[in-house]
């Protein structure tokens, strides 16, 4: 078989092929082959770390939302609660603009969830030139981008985003009861790590078997169902636009803007469907097959009649142990971890709430320094992972708690 490369040249068989080329000529029958051992990997149960204490958090001065940031409590969009998702999707009555509210707000839960356990993920990596780093990084970026893509996604129907009060505690389930049989934790890059979390949170909706409960698949394509029930007015007014790793997020003015977004949501990652022929972007497969290399150690390339991780070598690379952080966060830690911690939580809370305020008042200076602010994030996070657990079997690592107010300062 022949393959046809993104600038519709040919491709050899036994190819790596980009993302938007991804398995694009491959049939439905062809799927099954792909992954026989990571389904039956992904589908085993994650850890369940037990319950532990909740630590104290270092104090910080008080401080109150700038008088120009809007509280978002004053707007109809309710928090996401655990089946949210079900609820949504089981309403009965035609579908309307607080519908698409709410189930925005769940999409804005659902991509910043996902951050935070990458981003340990990555952190943990020792070299950041590898392939597996690499891979990471641009998932990160990705969800980054999904995530702005929800927000504005939002803020065109008239909601707010609630971004800091969504931040997930880990370990838990993911927002809104979508794939109720996983459970996302915090550790540093293992195989197990990259089967039961990174692999189970973009796994397609087939051929994995699940237990029941709605997927991150079929809710993106209710909600893009019900935009074009409702065919809502889109103000385009507290969009943002900003340049999000190689992709620039621009405010959604139409129904075919709309399509394109959670498209591209799919596509990338959380709502790949089983087709092989979905198309992904960037160079690199849709984030589940991403993270099987790095689980396989193969790339995953075309042959004449099969897609399989036959490729070259992606050599699982040494990592930092950091420890699964308990429910809770760390109990007790010693004085140069906790300080690391709360050093790191203070800064993780400056970039939630800086983006949540960026939308709140429509500002894309706002966003991109708050973008470009979590790159503080990965000091305190590689220092914490220097710091031994007292148990010997590993090291510390970002709890990501959100304090409960604005930090405008690090005083």
């Amino acid at each position: 078989m022949v393959d046809a490369a993104e600038d519709g040249t040919a491709r050899p068989p036994g190819t790596p092929i980009g993302r938007r080329g991804f398995l694009k000529s491959a049939g439905l029958a062809a799927v099954p082959a792909l992954l026989p051992a990571a389904e039956a990997a992904a589908a085993q149960p994650a850890p369940q770390p037990a319950a532990q204490p909740v630590p104290s958090v270092p104090s910080v001065p008080p401080w109150d939302l700038p008088a120009a940031v809007p509280d978002p409590s004053d707007l109809p969009v309710p928090a996401v609660d655990g089946d949210a998702v079900a609820r949504l999707l089981g309403a009965p009555g035609p579908r309307d603009v607080r519908w698409l509210r709410r189930a925005l707000q769940v999409a804005v839960a659902l991509e910043l969830a996902t951050i935070p356990p990458y981003l340990c993920a990555w952190w943990s990596i020792k070299d950041r030139t590898s392939e597996p780093a690499r891979l990471i990084q641009g998932i990160v970026a990705d969800e980054m981008f999904h995530m702005g893509l929800t927000c504005n996604l939002l803020t065109a129907v008239g909601g707010r985003p609630r971004i800091a009060s969504s931040v997930l505690g880990y370990p838990g389930p993911l927002p809104g009861g979508v794939r109720p049989d996983l459970t996302v934790y915090l550790s540093g890059l293992t195989k197990a790590y990259v089967r039961n979390v990174l692999m189970a949170i973009e796994a397609p909706e087939q051929p994995l078997v699940r237990e029941s409960g709605p997927t991150i698949g079929t809710f993106y394509t209710a909600l893009q169902d019900a935009f074009h029930e409702v065919r809502p007015a889109l103000d385009t007014s507290g969009q943002l636009s900003v340049r999000i790793g190689p992709d620039v997020l621009r405010p959604a003015a139409t129904l075919a803007d709309v399509d394109e977004a959670l498209e591209v949501i799919k596509e990338q990652g959380e709502g790949t469907s089983a087709s092989p022929d979905v198309p992904a972007g960037h160079g690199a497969p849709a984030h589940y097959y991403a993270f099987g290399e790095i689980f396989h150690e193969r790339r995953v390339v075309s042959s004449t009649d099969r897609w399989g991780y036959d490729g070259d070598p992606v050599p699982f690379p040494e990592a930092r142990p950091m420890g699964v952080v308990p429910a809770g966060g760390w109990p007790d830690p010693p004085a140069a971890a906790g300080q690391l911690l709360g050093r790191f939580d203070l800064l993780f809370s400056r970039v939630v709430h800086a983006l949540e305020g960026a939308w709140a008042i429509g500002d894309a200076h706002a966003l991109d320094g708050a973008v470009r602010s979590m790159r503080s994030l990965e000091e305190p996070a590689l220092a914490l992972m220097d710091v031994p657990l007292p148990d010997g079997s590993g090291v510390y690592g970002p709890q990501f708690h959100v304090l409960t107010r604005r930090p405008d300062d690090l005083s």
